[in-house]
């Protein structure tokens, strides 16, 4: 096959087994998010190019998909359009062109495919689905808690079966380093080669603190060490010290105590002091998921009070989570599962008015249903179709059944066979299967 017939690099052909896989996953995780009280929102594939721009940095606007301008235009080069990066600037949006009809909160999940022009490699793809769900317009820790309560109800559904929600907070990170003296204005920096621990680990982050961020020596190891030990009660007593430190600690254990007392398991959500998140718009609690099994977290997410207003709508409080669904699915797509086959497949030897009327009866009994459609009336070739369809049951109506007014019933894992007049069809098919 040429390569001109092969999916667009980055992409992916899902055949049918991964279709129902995959929308199962999303339906249930819709009910969930339906059950805490988010709306869906659908917005479109492509938003207008000036909505896009500057809203995701430097490095990241170099992976955005732009769209040039149509007709007349397209000589230019210029691009108007860009297909969607994330969820977050849609909702942004949405919420300055509809606000007025938005409840307040406004509580929101979407899922859909976004854009991304990045270098494919395994498990990286340039069209992917995100998954989030956010609540805008409410300072209340009562939001953050049912956002990670919902997040952790659809883990479970996932069967993401063991799973931890790593909590932090901003407010406590920058009380952090105020104690060490450290400025607003190197905060950011500092804070983003803490968040490299795990992967770097503290020595190689001691160094990069004091050779490229600037800080003393005893500092440097005297913060990875705050933020690296096992215990968080070295830090806490850091934290004691500032009100602005008090304050962060104090959502922390709130968030802990509102998502334990709804009945989240108490190994389920804990305070990490390493779990930094480099992201600059979060503002208060943060947090990520790590799960048994997975590689990096199955989920993020945490309060950012002023991105709404930076992304172009109104300066709101939000906060939200993203479940990451591809890893997820990806990881349990290695697992053996079963395929869907027919429930029934209807050998077609004559008799066809009869057949069609039964296979339009066993589809009212919400049965997957498939008709025979080759050119070949031989049985053997027909059954074979069965089984290649996975069937359960194969319908025979030769020239006998036919002639009395029956049809075969054939068990297509055991052979067995049963032989029903056509008006009981119905009946047995759904006894047939019930029992197997």
């Amino acid at each position: 096959m040429g390569q001109a017939a092969q999916a667009p690099s980055g992409t992916r052909d899902l055949l049918a087994d991964e279709v129902r896989r995959r929308k199962a996953a999303f339906d249930m995780l819709a009910r969930i998010f339906e059950s805490f009280g988010f709306d869906p929102l659908e917005t479109p594939a492509f938003e207008n190019l000036d909505v896009i721009t500057g809203k995701y940095g430097e490095e990241a606007s170099k992976l955005i998909f732009k769209i040039l301008k149509r007709g007349v235009h397209e000589a230019s080069g210029e691009a108007d359009l860009a297909l969607r990066y994330d969820h977050t600037v849609p909702l942004a949006r949405v919420i300055g062109t509809h606000g007025a009809k938005l409840p307040t909160p406004y509580k929101r999940y979407a899922i859909g495919p976004v854009w991304r022009a990045d270098r494919p490699q395994e498990g990286r793809f340039r069209e992917f689905v995100q998954c989030d769900i956010d609540t805008v317009g409410s300072l209340s820790p009562l939001a953050d808690a049912e956002v990670v309560l919902a997040i952790a109800r659809g883990l479970e559904a996932l069967k993401v079966r063991k799973f931890t929600f790593m909590v932090n907070s901003r407010k406590a990170l920058y009380a952090l380093l105020e104690v060490y003296g450290i400025s607003a204005a190197d905060g950011p920096g500092v804070l983003g080669t803490l968040d490299k621990l795990d992967k770097i680990g503290a020595e190689a982050v001691v160094k990069e603190l004091t050779s490229e961020r600037g800080l003393a020596p005893e500092v440097a190891e005297s913060l990875v060490g705050d933020v690296a030990a096992d215990n968080p009660s070295r830090i806490r007593r850091r934290l004691d010290a500032t009100e602005e430190g008090r304050a962060g600690l104090a959502e922390i254990d709130r968030l802990i105590e509102l998502t334990t007392s709804a009945g989240l398991a108490s190994e389920r959500i804990a305070y990490v002091p390493r779990m930094v998140r480099g992201l600059d718009y979060y503002t208060g609690v943060i947090y990520e998921v790590e799960a048994d099994g997975y590689p990096g977290s199955v989920a993020a997410g945490g309060r950012y009070d002023h991105l709404v207003a930076t992304l172009g709508g109104p300066d709101v409080p939000a906060c939200g989570c993203s479940i990451g669904i591809e890893r997820i699915l990806a990881v349990q797509g290695s697992q053996d599962t079963e395929p869907r086959g027919l429930d029934v497949a209807v050998t077609v030897l004559g008799g066809e008015e009869n057949l069609m009327r039964l296979a339009a009866d066993l589809r009212e009994q919400g049965l997957r249903v498939g008709t025979y459609l080759g050119a070949s009336g031989k049985l053997a070739k027909q059954l074979k179709w069965a089984n290649d369809q996975n069937a359960r049951i194969a319908v025979l109506h030769g020239p006998e059944e036919q002639a009395a007014g029956e049809v075969t019933l054939r068990d297509m894992r055991s052979g067995d066979q049963t032989r029903v007049p056509l008006d009981e069809a119905v009946a047995q098919v759904s006894e047939l299967l019930e029992g197997s």
